[in-house]
Order: structure tokens, then C-alpha cells, then sequence
């Protein structure tokens, strides 16, 4: 086959996305996307791109520049009775929202006796690696997953771009979706097996045997990357997509360390505190005598996310550290 008849096959991480929120739009009139430019521009990176001629202003609203403002709508959009699918430019821009998700969205069912689901889908960029310095390059989804009352989700391919928004939409409890902006342009044929995900199970993207690579997000090509490097010395890793990072999928990490007996963890968030503490942690309670060595986190330098190219890739978990972390492991 040509390569031009290949590249009319493949697809983007954002495509993905944008077909995801049109066929929820399609198939449920309860739907509709909101968020600051997502109509006429089409969303900051794209995503929504076309929605607002095809849909109307009524179903792809632009909103003022208030997160607390339109979060806060999206809110009371869902306890109304509607399915809200609300779009944050950047994960630093939700701490605008922080009081409407930590205090009504994620405490109103709990606090109502079972009376009051909050069925919102909140989607929001984060990551760094593309030179937005240190307020739009944060990784915060770990303080999200410490949130009970709330669903955190990490899509990490085109498969899962396309397929978490529908099992997000049908959650009662209010779902977060991190989109790792260094995706977004990330391209590939979607699975024509591929179906709505299982948002309660980690996916083993590699099978492996010497050691358990624990991932999610942005850091999945990285850690995918290192598993090949590392194949090539006779070390066979396998790689586990975490997907959901509240709640996390503990049989699944237990599994992969019962196989391989050696586990690092990457995580694009900074070390002290880290979702990647959460899961050693866990690793060390459920599978301590399963461990052949010490639990390795790869995590970004405890910095501001520096702008300059040379110090941004330095201060990120690269494919070079998880390997030298997989040696340090093994050996």
C-alpha cells in the first residue's frame, strides 16, 4: 500500500478526541461542550475544531474567562439532568475551578444521601515537553486522584482518546479526563476492534518477564520506547498503562510484579508527593515479598518547569532515565 493511502488511514490523538465528543453529541441530546473557545476557535489545541458549525452555539458554548464560573455551570448542567462536557485550557487553569470540583462536585453526592449525582466530564491538557514554562507545563492529575467523590482518567492512546468519553458520560460520579498535550499530534490506525474502555482496569500495553514498567499518559511512549531499548540487552520488560488513576487498578499492578518481580514507576508529576509515591506505596503493601529490588520512581526534577528546550528535557522523565532506573533494578 502507498504511503498516502497510510496516512489516509491513520488518525490523531486529537481526531480521536473530536469523534469521541461528536458522537456523544450525536447520541444523546443531553450533550454539549463548553469551555472558553471551543466554539469559534475550536478549542486552544484543536480539538473541537468543526463542532460549532456542525452542533450550534446552543450545544458548543464559548464562555467567559472564568473557570470557577463556567465549571461551576457545568455543575449545575448536570445535576439538572444534563450531560455537561466541560473543556479547561490547561491543568493550571483548573486551580481557578479547584473550589467548584474538590467542594460541590466531587462532596454533592455523598453529602445528598445518594440524591444529587454530579454526571460532568471535565477535560483538561497537562504535561509539559512543548516549551510552555512553568505555569502551563504542570502534571497536577495526582492531586486530582487524591480527590474521593471523583473519577480520574489519563488516555494514553488513540484507542483510548476515542473510547473513554462514553463510559465517562454514563459515570454518575464526575469524571476529570487528563489529555497530555505532547499527544495531541500523535498518529496511528485506530483498532477497528477497539470499544467503549473499561475505565476500571489498567491495560498491560507490553508483556514482560524482568521487570514492570508502570506508567500513564504522556510518559506511555517514553516507557514503551525504554521496553525496546531494554529488549535489545535480553532484559523483557512489560509495560502497564495505568488509564484510570483514581481508582487505582491494584490487581492489575499486582499481577504485572508477581510476573516480573521488579517494578519501576514513571510519572511526569514531581517525586515528593507523587502518584508514583501512591503506587510503590501500594506495591510495598500488596507485593512486598514478590520483590526482588527496591521499587524505582522516575518523576520530574522538583523545579518550575524550566522554558528553555535543554532544561525542559532534562527536568522530564526521558526514555534514558526509566532504562538507566530498569539497569539499576535488574542488576
Amino acid at each position: 500500500m502507498s504511503a498516502s493511502r497510510d496516512d489516509e488511514r491513520k488518525t490523531t490523538y486529537r481526531e480521536a478526541l473530536r469523534e469521541a465528543i461528536r458522537e456523544a453529541l450525536r447520541s444523546d441530546d443531553r450533550v454539549f461542550l463548553m469551555g472558553e473557545d471551543v466554539g469559534r476557535y475550536g478549542g486552544c489545541f484543536g480539538v473541537s475544531l468543526g463542532l460549532l458549525e456542525e452542533f450550534g452555539p446552543e450545544r458548543i458554548r464559548d464562555t467567559p474567562l472564568s473557570e470557577s464560573g463556567f465549571v461551576g455551570a457545568g455543575i449545575g448542567a448536570a445535576l439538572s439532568g444534563m450531560r455537561p462536557i466541560v473543556e479547561i485550557m490547561t491543568v493550571n487553569f483548573s486551580l481557578l475551578a479547584l473550589d467548584q470540583i474538590l467542594n460541590n462536585a466531587a462532596t454533592l453526592l455523598h453529602m445528598s444521601g445518594g440524591q444529587l449525582p454530579v454526571p460532568v466530564v471535565i477535560r483538561m491538557t497537562t504535561g509539559a515537553g512543548r516549551q510552555l514554562a512553568a505555569q502551563h507545563s504542570h502534571s497536577l492529575e495526582g492531586w486530582y486522584a487524591h480527590i474521593p467523590g471523583i473519577r480520574v482518567v489519563a488516555p494514553a492512546t488513540i484507542e483510548d482518546a476515542r473510547f473513554m468519553l462514553a463510559p465517562a458520560l454514563a459515570d454518575p460520579d464526575p469524571v476529570l479526563i487528563f489529555e497530555h498535550g505532547s499527544l495531541y499530534n500523535a498518529a496511528g490506525e485506530l483498532d477497528p476492534a477497539a470499544a467503549p474502555v473499561d475505565l476500571d482496569h489498567a491495560a498491560v500495553r507490553r508483556p514482560g518477564t524482568d521487570i514492570s514498567l508502570i506508567t500513564y499518559g504522556g510518559s506511555l511512549p517514553k516507557a514503551l520506547t525504554a521496553a525496546d531499548e531494554l529488549a535489545a540487552e535480553d532484559i523483557s520488560a512489560e509495560v502497564v498503562d495505568l488509564r484510570t488513576l483514581r481508582p487505582l487498578d491494584d490487581d492489575t499492578i499486582t499481577a504485572s510484579v508477581a510476573r516480573t518481580h521488579r517494578a519501576v514507576v514513571v510519572d511526569e508529576g514531581w517525586r515528593t508527593g507523587s502518584l508514583a509515591a501512591e503506587v510503590s506505596a501500594r506495591i510495598a503493601e500488596r507485593s512486598f515479598y514478590e520483590l526482588d529490588a527496591p521499587v524505582e520512581r522516575v518523576c520530574s526534577a522538583e523545579v518550575p518547569m524550566p522554558y528553555a528546550r535543554q532544561l525542559e528535557e532534562a527536568a522530564l522523565p526521558q526514555t534514558v532515565d526509566v532504562v538507566a532506573a530498569a539497569h539499576r533494578a535488574v542488576d
